[in-house]
């Protein structure tokens, strides 16, 4: 959990800059005091905007833990235009806050900013909420209200990114400044304590509570809305006690124009009798004062070095979605605890507090004992060699999880099973000359072939010839297959003879980490079966054959069961993840109604708890890239260019973000290759950050303050000081 990236900022996003002299205001009438916490220099009003804070970010990571299970299982999409949804939604969360700083600077001030975007949040988690009731339409409805619901999210979360924390910080005199250093680290608490908690307990509310026969997306989804109208009401709360400064203009804005003047200018003026100048922003001379040049020139040099950054978010925030992708096919039982596959993100914010402390009083301090100079540059190029370790490791874990997985059907190409219900054995055989050699042992009573074959057709769809063998009797049957698919051949008893049924097997033969089920019927009467309180189905006389089923992975020992005249129980045994079973249910005299129990898909077998070498390498560079690039970014630019370094911060999120989703949507690669070339990718990255590293000359704090400085102590008055709008981690 990137404590810089989610609405961690310590100040302003967008922070004014005076550029003209500004007349004396008139003397302001004093000030009431501020309630305070017990009597201390703690005004009142934070603690409404911590636990706002808290509500909120519960929100926000709350909702995202389940966004791409949501995609996957509940709107069907395929994994890779999952991956891409939600990568544009990230992306756009991390574009808006530009949005939203410039109409809290320049229009409608912090306080109203955060009340009026927080609407339209809330009012995204309603629309998103509805688009998870099962009964609320069909896929359109709901793939139309989750679009509209995730674009509200979007705005309103990004919009109020920026504002929040330095609203925070504009409830304290300057006077106070170590109890306002004191409240962002509380704020900071806030949020990895809201994250923490909400990425262990959405995916409960989600895959341990049953809504419709099925996951509860609209419980997931409804909690962190509840969380975030309790956040909104606890914020508007303090409405009377807080400190609301108007808005007073956008440096942003003033950058952009600067920067645009000096570009225009100078191709204005391209003649070669006008005598050229040393830099190229000196060209805005004519309209701007020497100061904000001086910082716009510092500033540019920082943003250089952002160039490559994208690249590293892009792996980052595969968490949410690869990542979780990956362990919904692995066997998420620990033994002590059964993790739901999106919990696995909780380890993100739990490392991030275990591992600052770790990096900074242990780690750092012995690197700088033995004599290493492990500058920020330095630091922040490791954290990308150890990004690109762990997608070398997610690699490796896929690459073993597809060993362990059935192989997949090519084209023209079927795989058969064969099953034998009949009360003797049966031998089976394929009658052509390019799969006569299959199936050619007999296969004995409620047995089925210990493997699938693979047979070859020479069209897409072909009819398949049969020769069974049973007791005396000699018989030829025909089926017909089509190519890409899995099948089941089940013989069964018809009177003194035998006949047999082609039975479609699940389409896909990774079922995507879920648990399946069907049933035969030999009975002579129909049977219902409650899998659940939510789910039965119906399975028809003599050899019906019911749909797969998705179930909740666990012990069924005992699963109501009737016909019309009697109500029994089968023992199901345990369900594991990611297996397909299908059970046959028969009549056995001695034992009366039993269900055989057949596994078409074998469980997932690779423990979930291979992903925490992955976890630990890309949370430690996430660590020293993100704390260690904020911090150096700020030590290289001038106090009132720190704001647009936040927004250029943010915006390299975002094109990370949309990296992903480019490469997801047309790379065409398998998961493993995929997760090898984000990997490759950021080791180029690395180098090239590593040489404009090299070559970058650090600037001293002394060197950033020009003569100008000398002026600004007669208009700080009217500026309000620009020190007192931001503070420093």
């Amino acid at each position: 959990m990137n404590p810089f990236q989610k609405n961690e900022s310590k100040e302003t996003l967008f922070s004014p800059v005076s550029i003209e002299e500004v007349p004396p205001r008139p003397p302001s009438p004093p000030k009431k005091p501020s309630p305070t916490i017990c009597g201390s220099n703690y005004p009142l009003s934070i603690a409404f905007i911590v636990v706002n804070e808290f509500c909120e970010r519960f929100s926000y990571y709350g909702m995202k833990a389940v966004l791409i299970l949501y995609f996957l299982y509940f709107l069907h999409w395929n994994e890779d235009t999952s991956t891409s949804i939600y990568h544009a939604f990230s992306s756009l969360c991390y574009f808006t806050p530009i949005l939203g700083a410039a109409i809290a600077d320049s229009w409608l001030g912090k306080f109203k900013t955060i009340i009026y975007l927080s609407l339209v949040y809330v009012l995204g988690h309603v629309i998103k909420s509805l688009g998870a009731l099962p009964i609320l339409g069909g896929q359109v409805v709901h793939t139309v209200l989750s679009l509209i619901g995730l674009s509200l999210i979007a705005l309103g979360t990004g919009g109020i990114k920026p504002c929040v924390a330095a609203f925070g910080g504009d409830q304290f005199e300057e006077k106070h400044a170590e109890e306002r250093t004191r409240y962002f680290s509380v704020f900071y608490l806030s949020i990895n304590a809201g994250s923490l908690i909400s990425t262990f307990i959405t995916p409960m509310l989600r895959g341990d509570v049953q809504c419709f026969g099925e996951d509860c997306y609209a419980l997931a989804f409804g909690v962190p809305g509840l969380l975030m109208v309790i956040a909104l009401v606890v914020f508007a709360m303090g409405s009377k006690i807080y400190n609301k400064p108007p808005p007073e203009g956008n440096i942003v804005a003033q950058v952009f124009k600067c920067i645009w003047f000096a570009i225009s200018n100078r191709f204005k003026n391209r003649s070669g009798d006008i005598p050229k100048r040393q830099h190229w922003l000196d060209w805005a001379a004519e309209k701007y004062p020497k100061q904000l040049i001086m910082d716009v020139k510092a500033l540019t040099r920082v943003l250089f070095l952002y160039i490559p950054l994208p690249m590293f978010w892009a792996l980052l925030d595969q968490q949410g979605s690869r990542w979780t992708l990956q362990a919904i096919r692995m066997n998420r039982n620990l033994g002590f605890f059964v993790l739901q596959p999106d919990q696995m993100q909780v380890l993100n914010p739990l490392l991030v507090l275990i591992f600052i402390p770790l990096f900074d009083f242990v780690i750092y301090r012995l690197v700088s004992k033995c004599g290493i100079n492990f500058s920020s540059l330095r630091k922040m190029a490791v954290g990308m060699i150890l990004a690109c370790l762990a997608f070398a490791v997610a690699a490796a874990v896929e690459i073993k999880i597809n060993e362990m997985a059935p192989a997949q059907s090519g084209p023209q190409e079927v795989f058969l099973q064969v099953l034998n219900l009949a009360d003797d054995e049966v031998k089976v055989t394929v009658v052509g000359n390019e799969n006569n050699s299959l199936l050619i042992e007999s296969i004995k009573s409620f047995q089925k072939t210990p493997y699938y074959s693979k047979l070859h057709l020479k069209t897409k769809s072909q009819d398949f010839h049969f020769h069974l063998k049973y007791h005396n009797l000699s018989l030829y049957t025909e089926h017909s297959v089509q190519e890409k698919n899995w099948y089941s051949l089940v013989i069964r008893e018809d009177g003194n003879s035998i006949s047999s049924m082609m039975v479609k097997d699940t389409e896909s033969k990774t079922t995507n980490g879920m648990t399946t089920v069907r049933f035969v019927n030999t009975l002579h009467k129909d049977v219902n079966i409650s899998l659940n309180t939510d789910t039965s189905l119906n399975v028809g006389e003599d050899y019906g054959v019911s749909a797969y089923r998705t179930v909740q992975r666990g012990e069924y020992p005992a699963v109501h069961c009737r016909t019309e005249d009697k109500n029994f129980s089968l023992n199901l045994g345990l369900l594991d993840f990611g297996a397909a079973y299908l059970f046959v249910i028969t009549n056995n005299t001695n034992q009366g109604l039993q269900a055989w129990k057949i596994e078409d898909i074998p469980a997932n077998k690779m423990s979930i708890a291979w992903q925490l070498p992955q976890y630990a390498l890309v949370t430690a560079g996430e660590v020293m890239f993100s704390v260690t690039g904020l911090e150096f970014s700020y030590s290289q630019a001038p106090s009132s260019m720190k704001s647009v370094l936040q927004a250029a911060w943010l915006l390299t999120i975002a094109v990370g973000n949309i990296i992903v989703l480019v490469v997801a949507q047309f790379s065409g690669l398998v998961q493993w290759a995929e997760f090898i070339l984000f990997s490759c990718l950021l080791l180029v990255i690395c180098l090239i950050f590593s040489i404009m590293g090299y070559y970058y000359v650090p600037v001293k704090t002394e060197d950033m303050r020009g003569p100008a400085d000398k002026h600004i102590p007669h208009i700080q008055g009217n500026m309000i000081k620009l020190e007192t709008k931001k503070t420093k981690l």
